[in-house]
């Protein structure tokens, strides 16, 4: 056979058998049970690649060598498989079987590698040591089954893995030396060194301790052949040149040497011979070039491998980060590195550190992993583990810098479309990131790195409407208004579904309007009914009413009630253009000027409320009728549009059906229905009140349906409107009366007083309403069974109680004192001599409540008359004042801050002082509890018109039927001239002709016979 076909078959052979090494080192990573043992097998198969080089260009007996080689390599890959994770289970006997197989195979193998000639290392010894050294180990190997303790270690390992944890602890296995003397090969330690540290790590920094368990894991570094070594350097050449005298050297430092040289006397020299040099060309040595870099490229992929191992097994941190930190040094030095590390399943292993106890270990995996992912397959392989999760869990972390780690991770990962969702749909991600972009102040770096992250997050739609709930409305908002029709479609949905915040509801406003009224005008109803849910949420924040009513909306809302009439299309569209309606009506816009058409209609004129009565009285969704109560009871603070919707309300008849919503399953429209009644009720109340007593249910059910246990709105509402429709309208008093209304009202507010209620903020106004009740009945106690009904209960006693219990209420008070001064304008009619015999009436109420803590028994008592109303009187029959001590009360009230309730205190006091009374009396018992001077005192308090034609007309009185005493306390004060000449001068007819009486009285006037025009 030729020696070229020789050459040809050697280097066939040598490719096959470098190629089933590579297999069987990468299948022994992947055995299950005794991976110890099978990795000391791969540890002597590539400790062979280098011999296997050599033997290319043996001139004697390698192809016999190579073919021995082939035959127990192949047997050892066959092993290997039946044993690794994909195959079936084995017996332990079979197993056991395997293993002695395999020492044999590597036996096989040290004694092929005896047979390489001398010759075959042309002179050097280096290398000729290193391979005699493998051979005579391998001869001498012994494979031993560690059996089941180290199968359970593999288990647990493998269990944790499975867990989502690795566990770093200190091995329990057996240390092993390394097998190679020094003396045999006498750069392992200092390869080791280059291998792990590069030469930056500190030899006092004791990272070599992990150095005998690296070696425990594989023994896997080749053996190094001196011409590898640039003889200046002492270093791994990268760049080798050959000069001269044949010696080889690193081009830059051989380069220097000459450029150190060149001056010297005896010219320049070899550094390694000595020799005198003629020339100094440089010339690249392509052989040694291209067998380092095979080196390089073999010691990379099988230190990857260990790592792989390293990290798998976890059997001590010092190892794991020794692992993790020379597989970040080759992730660096080249990007095919990052692939075989993912093809080997690396890059999913580390995703298991990330939360591990070690804080250091944990940043040193997530930045090997930062550089792992910056290609896709590695975010492949990132998407299908938690480590998204768990970077995310990092964000939170104190240390600073694995937060910012987690965070150039998290960038990293967002650039690939495939990982958006999940990123987004982490829970608690985006928010933490959206507080971290936004406190820049605390740390510039992590806010400008989770914008970044955000800003690639906005590519999956999802995520934008995340943020939004998440409280970062401005993707949502530049999608909304900028991007293409889909995305807006996509923005509005979700900005329909969302429950946005007062500053959220401001931005839309802000932002959106113009878009979002344009997209309720488009024909897509799925659109239409988005923007609209989105409009009714942003002006339910009467803030933004501006905005919306400059971008145009009011006109719009107009035609979608009034005008747009598609066939098929549902009515929720009319609901939520009333809701945004009232809600912009309810705020403070200019009514008067908002303009609903071209034809110059405004929301105030006759034109939209008839409208809108239309509706109210047609519309059936309880929803929409709420909103068009609204609208009118927003309308109806204007005086104006409150006089339009009386007329319109008279003239379509509409009061009836705003009655029949009393009567409405939904809370919110009987409130509302309620609120405009009583605003009505000043210019139709016996239009109400008539419709009231028609209504089935009514008006009973305003006053009945009660909870004792809270008090509501509608409570509230429902007794207000009874309170504040006309007072003398007795076919409704007697409704009430006929339907048990008043000891249901005078057990409310005995409740309400005892505190037996859940506190509630309509409390209040529901006492005030129950009180007014009480009140309408005294305007009309000329119905007997009224009057009757007065006399049982009592009225006298509970409303001289409610002066001083008045629930914190100055309206409780002031109803108090309106209702003593009916029932005492009542006390003169009913007084009567003690010979007067009167008719027994029938009783339609039973004598249930009282305020009074006594019962007074008037048996064997002598019978006295009133001074006052001159015949026999008592609190209950007659409603006298003095019978039931009110006055004195009604004077504490005079002191009151409040107008309205010193005025109708006045005007109970007063009945004490009409004509049909004993005045000269009453004024004497009024003077003794200094009666005078409290009316006095009110001019200084009070300016209030009515407040002081009341005091003149108690003064004149005084003066008219008081003693000197009196005149003396009135004529002294030094207010009452300065308030008279001021109430003559400025004052209404009435208070002027007040003051004008006082004047006479106190002889600063003239009397005139006749009458006199001033």
């Amino acid at each position: 056979m030729s020696r070229t076909k020789i050459k040809v078959q050697k280097k066939i052979l040598s490719d096959s058998l470098l190629v089933s090494i590579s297999d069987v080192m990468s299948s022994v990573v992947d055995v299950d049970t005794e991976q110890e043992t099978f990795m000391e097998l791969g540890s002597y198969l590539h400790r062979t690649s280098p011999a296997i080089m050599e033997l290319r260009n043996s001139p004697e007996n390698a192809t016999e060598i190579l073919k021995s080689l082939n035959a127990n390599v192949s047997l050892a890959k066959e092993l290997v498989a039946k044993c690794s994770s994909g195959a079936q289970s084995i017996a332990d006997g079979e197993l056991k079987g395997i293993i002695q197989q395999l020492e044999e195979v590597i036996r096989n193998i040290g004694e092929s590698l005896s047979k390489i000639p001398a010759s075959t290392f042309r002179n050097c010894a280096y290398a000729e040591i290193a391979i005699r050294s493998l051979s005579k180990e391998m001869r001498e190997a012994r494979l031993q089954a560690n059996g089941t303790r180290q199968e359970n270690r593999y288990a647990e390992i493998r269990e944790s893995q499975e867990d989502g944890t690795v566990s770093v602890q200190n091995s329990n296995l057996v240390s092993r030396k390394l097998s190679s003397k020094s003396g045999e090969e006498p750069r392992l330690i200092d390869f080791l060194k280059g291998v792990y540290y590069s030469g930056e790590q500190e030899s006092g920094s004791g990272q070599l301790d992990t150095l005998p368990q690296l070696a425990q894991l594989a023994e896997y570094v080749e053996p190094l052949y001196e011409t590898f070594f640039c003889p200046i350097t002492k270093k791994i050449m990268d760049d080798p040149v050959t000069i001269e005298s044949g010696v080889t050297y690193e081009r830059k430092a051989i380069a220097e040497w000459f450029e150190k040289t060149k001056d010297d006397s005896e010219g320049i020299t070899c550094p390694a011979t000595k020799t005198k040099l003629q020339s100094t060309a440089l010339n690249t040595n392509l052989a040694i070039k291209s067998t380092i870099l095979e080196w390089i490229e073999r010691n990379e992929a099988t230190r990857i491998r260990v790592a792989r191992t390293a990290l798998s097994l976890a059997t001590s941190e010092a190892m794991v980060l020794d692992a993790i930190r020379d597989l970040k040094f080759l992730s660096e030095k080249k990007r095919s590195n990052r692939e075989k590390m993912h093809g080997i399943g690396i890059t999913k292993l580390l995703t298991r550190y990330l939360e591990n106890d070690d804080a250091v270990l944990r940043l040193e995996a997530l930045e090997l992993l930062c550089l792992l992912v910056e290609n896709e397959e590695g975010k492949v392989i990132i998407g299908k583990t938690r480590a998204i999760s768990r970077a995310i869990k990092m964000l939170s972390r104190i240390n600073t810098s694995e937060k910012h780690a987690a965070l150039s991770f998290l960038l990293e990962l967002s650039k690939s479309d495939l990982l958006l969702e999940k990123i987004g749909s982490v829970v608690g991600g985006i928010l933490i990131l959206i507080t971290m972009k936004f406190n820049e102040s605390a740390d510039p770096f992590a806010s400008e790195k989770s914008g970044e992250i955000l800003k690639n997050l906005e590519r999956c739609p999802i995520n934008i409407k995340r943020m939004a709930e998440n409280g970062f409305l401005d993707p949502l908002l530049n999608n909304l208004v900028e991007g293409t029709e889909d995305t807006q479609m996509e923005m509005v949905s979700y900005l329909g579904e969302l429950a946005l915040e007062q500053d959220m509801k401001i931005s839309v406003a802000e932002n959106a309007s113009e878009t979002l009224i344009k997209m309720v005008q488009s024909g897509n109803s799925m659109v239409r009914k988005a923007a609209f849910g989105a409009l009714v949420q942003i002006s339910s924040y009467h803030a933004n009413s501006k905005a919306l009513v400059e971008a145009g909306v009011v006109p719009i809302m107009i035609e979608e009630m009034f005008t747009r009439k598609i066939h098929n299309e549902p009515m929720e569209s009319k609901d939520e253009a009333a809701a945004i309606l009232a809600n912009i009506l309810e705020s403070n816009v200019d009514l008067e000027s908002l303009q609903i058409n071209k034809h110059g209609h405004t929301i105030t004129s006759h034109y939209s409320i008839y409208n809108i009565t239309h509706m109210l009285k047609c519309s059936v969704p309880d929803e929409l009728n709420t909103n068009l109560v609204k609208m009118l009871l927003s309308l109806s603070k204007l005086p104006k549009a409150l006089s339009t919707i009386v007329s319109v309300t008279r003239e379509t008849e509409v009061i009836c059906t705003v009655v029949e919503f009393l009567n409405a399953p939904s809370e919110e429209l009987t409130v509302v229905a309620a609120k405009l009644l009583i605003t009505l009720s000043s210019h139709s109340g016996h239009t109400i009140a008539d419709g009231l007593c028609k209504t089935r249910g009514q008006p009973e059910s305003l006053i009945k349906n009660f909870d004792h246990n809270s008090t509501t709105e509608k409570h509230a509402v429902s007794a207000n409107l009874l309170a504040k429709l006309p007072h003398r309208n007795v076919t409704l008093n007697l409704a009430l009366l006929e339907q048990g209304a008043v000891p249901i009202i005078l057990d409310r507010i005995q409740v309400i007083q005892r505190g037996e209620t859940r506190t509630s903020r309509y409390a209040k106004l529901y006492v005030e309403g129950l009180v007014g009740i009480l009140v309408r009945f005294t305007a009309t106690l000329y119905d007997a069974d009224i009057l009757q009904m007065a006399m049982e209960q009592n009225l006298t006693s509970v409303f001289v109680e409610l002066l001083v219990r008045t629930s914190g209420s100055d309206e409780v008070q002031r109803l108090a004192a309106v209702g003593l001064a009916n029932l005492s304008s009542e006390s003169i009619s009913l007084s009567k001599q003690p010979d007067a015999t009167r008719q027994k009436k029938k009783s339609f109420l039973p004598k249930s409540f009282s305020l009074r803590t006594k019962k007074e028994d008037a048996k064997g008592q002598r019978i006295q008359l009133c001074p006052v109303h001159k015949g026999v009187c008592s609190a209950s029959a007659t409603f006298c004042l003095l019978d039931s001590r009110a006055v004195e009360r009604l004077l504490g009230c005079l002191e009151h801050e409040n107008p309205k309730v010193v005025e109708a205190a006045l005007s109970a006091l007063s009945t004490l002082l009409d004509e049909r009374v004993d005045v000269e009396k009453s004024v004497g018992i009024l003077s003794e509890v200094d009666g005078v001077r409290h009316v006095l005192r009110i001019l200084r308090e009070h300016k209030e018109q009515r407040v002081w034609q009341k005091s003149f007309w108690v003064i004149e009185k005084f003066l008219a039927n008081g003693d000197d005493r009196s005149f003396r306390d009135i004529s002294s004060d030094r207010v009452l001239p300065s308030a008279l000449l001021t109430a003559f001068h400025r004052g209404d007819g009435s208070t002027k002709q007040a003051a004008e009486n006082v004047l006479r009285h106190l002889k600063k006037m003239p009397e005139f016979s006749g009458s006199m025009i001033l």
